[in-house]
């Protein structure tokens, strides 16, 4: 198995967030579990329940939970766009529970594919805005870029055990400190990472110049 890299991790994570699906139509099952709450309360909730809800996704209308594969620095900027509340897991826990990367799939391609069930929730139109003029006036779609996240996806519900838990990612101290005394001491105060303390020093070293 490829070590850990400065381009790689063995680890993913999920974030929470604190606005609505991006399919937000009512049978999506992650509304239940999501409306109302913020992003903290979200991992809260999903730490107790032990589980993450599979969410509707755009595009297929399958569901999936789903991670990001995106090494440390890379998660620092990829909170700005969810939120610095997460929990990771390693690859071979997700793999063993049916999970895989997201496939970003050419959108001249996609429309030639007859999807199998199966293989449509791990699918994911691709088309940046750097394609040509000439593909731009062929296909009359949207510019779609979701290559940036590096997406694993769950196909179903995750259900997990605290002893799977790789970390947990806060946003600042006092989030640890008004943590559950429960949680806290079922995972392990040393899982849990301060997403502030990495921001500062990113902030102050700049190594991987983060806007």
């Amino acid at each position: 198995m490829i070590g850990n890299r400065p381009d790689f991790s063995k680890y993913l994570a999920h974030f929470t967030t604190g606005r609505k699906p991006v399919a937000g139509d009512a049978t999506n099952p992650s509304l239940a579990v999501a409306t109302g709450k913020t992003a903290y309360q979200r991992l809260i909730s999903i730490l107790e329940q032990k589980k993450i809800v599979a969410s509707t996704l755009p595009w297929t209308g399958r569901r999936a939970a789903c991670l990001t594969e995106c090494p440390w620095a890379s998660l620092i900027d990829h909170s700005k766009i969810y939120s610095p509340y997460g929990i990771g897991f390693n690859k071979p826990f997700i793999f063993s529970a049916g999970g895989g990367p997201a496939y970003y799939v050419r959108k001249d391609h996609w429309d030639k594919q007859d999807w199998e069930e199966h293989i449509m929730t791990f699918a994911t139109p691709f088309w940046p805005e750097y394609r040509s003029k000439k593909l731009k006036d062929a296909i009359k779609f949207n510019t779609v870029d979701y290559s940036h996240e590096r997406e694993w996806r769950v196909p179903h519900d995750l259900p997990f055990e605290y002893k799977h838990i790789e970390f947990i990612i806060v946003n600042k101290y006092e989030d640890m400190a008004k943590f559950p005394q429960e949680l806290k001491n079922n995972i392990g105060r040393d899982k849990f990472i301060i997403m502030e303390v990495y921001t500062n020093i990113e902030r102050l070293w700049p190594v991987h110049n983060l806007g």
